[in-house]
């Protein structure tokens, strides 16, 4: 027989019999329990933000050597490229210069590698912005040192024909000139002797007696040797390296075309042949299909007061002969 339970009832100041429904007790049961729900979630979410998991804590430790890694990654990436710019620099403006060669464009040293499914597959690694930067400097500079070192074989190629070059270059003048009378007309504006009009000249004229030797100022091949419109007869040397000089208004021509040449070697006599006013030679220098001002490669048979001298003579707008 299951105990009576009383409760004391205040109105009544006595105790009385309790007597609960099944209902009541199932009431109690449903309050019971929500607050005991509510109070355990609430210390779960406070012990959640408190308090943090062994691997939580081991990937918050993994993130922060990254950046450090990374930190210490991007600063030595600054400092090669800071060396690989030195070295671009001196690339193109010693190295190539001394060999003639072109600079690198800059639209092909500074271009990357376009994959970009590779770095959208990146942003689903974990720290996935640190690994996406960090590939996309290290391409960069990757490509660059690619670049940077193509160019070097270029100029190891470039200087192992270095002398069979320096032999090509058109570096002497085309007749006798040590005492530089022979100098007439320089390259530039000129009066035309014909039309009495303006008129760029686009190489240099010596003066000198018909008969007199011409040389040719590199070592070559005779492109062309007949007459030409203009320059009378005339002969075009084509010296490779993208050198080419043209030698006008000669009495006669000693050369053929197709034939080789070396520095020094007699190619005509000086005449006045083609649109001429007197004796004298024309000669023109050509790089690359750009006409260049020929007393700017004089420099194997003049010293330095000689060539200033040259320079002077050349340099007078005065008339010209052809």
């Amino acid at each position: 027989m299951a105990k009576k339970k009383f409760y004391f009832n205040p109105e009544s100041l006595s105790y009385e019999q309790t007597d609960h429904t099944f209902f009541f007790k199932f009431k109690r049961f449903l309050i019971n329990l929500f607050y005991g729900v509510s109070l355990g979630i609430v210390f779960f979410f406070v012990f959640v933000w408190l308090v943090r998991s062994p691997e939580e804590v081991q990937l918050i430790q993994e993130k922060s050597r990254l950046q450090a890694q990374y930190k210490l990654l991007e600063r030595d990436m600054e400092n090669v490229n800071e060396v690989l710019a030195d070295l671009q620099q001196r690339d193109d403006n010693l190295y190539r210069v001394i060999f003639q060669a072109d600079p690198i464009p800059y639209s092909i040293r500074k271009s990357t590698s376009a994959n970009s499914e590779f770095y959208k597959q990146l942003l689903t690694m974990t720290n996935s912005e640190i690994a996406v930067a960090t590939t996309q400097k290290y391409n960069e500079l990757k490509k660059q040192l690619y670049v940077q070192s193509k160019s070097y074989d270029e100029l190891v190629k470039l200087a192992s024909t270095q002398e069979e070059m320096l032999q090509c270059i058109p570096a002497i003048q085309p007749i006798l000139n040590k005492d530089l009378t022979r100098t007439a007309s320089g390259f530039g504006w000129r009066i035309d002797p014909i039309y009495r009009t303006r008129r760029f000249h686009e190489g240099m004229d010596f003066s000198a007696p018909v008969g007199t030797d011409i040389f040719a100022t590199g070592n070559g091949t005779i492109t062309k040797a007949g007459w030409q419109q203009g320059y009378g007869n005339a002969v075009v040397i084509n010296h490779g390296f993208g050198y080419v000089t043209l030698y006008g208004h000669m009495h006669k021509i000693l050369v053929k075309p197709g034939q080789k040449v070396k520095r020094g070697d007699i190619i005509g006599l000086v005449g006045s042949t083609g649109k001429s006013t007197g004796p004298h030679l024309h000669y023109e220098v050509h790089y690359k299909g750009q006409i260049m001002n020929p007393q700017n490669y004089y420099f194997l048979d003049l010293n330095p007061e000689e060539y200033d001298q040259m320079v002077q003579l050349s340099n007078n707008a005065g008339q010209m002969f052809d």
